[in-house]
């Protein structure tokens, strides 16, 4: 079992990733505003599914490795502590947009072309994958016990936190556009403050292997 405090370590991370304005965001607050509250969450289903995919992929992924070349779990991690300071430079480089803009002519949909939407934009994205391949290793240890479990839980934890917000985004979906659009130095100290833990993580990261 992952100690408590690695699993609030992560739910941080998680929840400072998905209130980052990006296009899962973008992609919820246009369906929301342009074809109502339940194609939004017609949508989130859609996307929510997405992070399933790509959670089961990489817990077998995960387990496959440790099981076939233990030592090359430990340089996946590492690789993954390269990535997390990537993602962190990404945050904060700059031009950069910290602006956020909703395309008001977007066509009617039918809930399954939402759906799929939502789900293809997750599962189709190469990103993702390498996302979780190199973050969950940041969190999953042989000795708390199934490599896979840890994973699942991880998943679970990033789906519940990462359905509950975009839920609160779908619900006020004008009034978060309104918001970005009209602060756009909340944004920036957003993403400071993302880049600022997804580099304490990368950090930790090294020196725990260090040991």
């Amino acid at each position: 079992m992952i100690p408590i405090h690695e699993l609030l370590w992560f739910a941080l991370a998680a929840l400072l990733m998905v209130i980052s304005p990006g296009p899962n965001m973008i992609y919820l607050i246009s369906r929301s505003i342009t074809q109502g509250k339940t194609a939004g969450l017609v949508s989130l289903l859609g996307v929510i599914n997405g992070f399933l995919f790509h959670i089961v992929l990489a817990g077998f992924g995960l387990t496959a490795i440790l099981l076939a070349v233990p030592f090359a779990y430990g340089i996946l991690k590492i690789l993954g502590a390269i990535y997390l300071l990537y993602l962190a430079y990404q945050a904060i480089k700059p031009n950069d947009k910290t602006f956020f803009e909703v395309n008001g002519h977007v066509p009617k949909d039918r809930p399954r072309k939402l759906f799929l939407m939502g789900f293809f934009t997750n599962a189709l994205n190469p990103k993702m994958a390498v996302f979780y391949l190199s973050f969950f290793p940041q969190f999953i240890k042989a000795e708390y016990g199934s490599i896979f479990g840890q994973s699942m839980i991880l998943g679970i934890t990033q789906i519940i936190i990462s359905f509950t917000i975009n839920f609160i985004i779908v619900m006020t979906a004008a009034k978060m556009a309104s918001f970005l659009t009209k602060n756009p130095l909340w944004v920036k100290v957003q993403k400071w403050f993302m880049a600022s833990i997804l580099t304490i993580l990368a950090i930790k990261m090294v020196l725990l292997k260090a040991k």
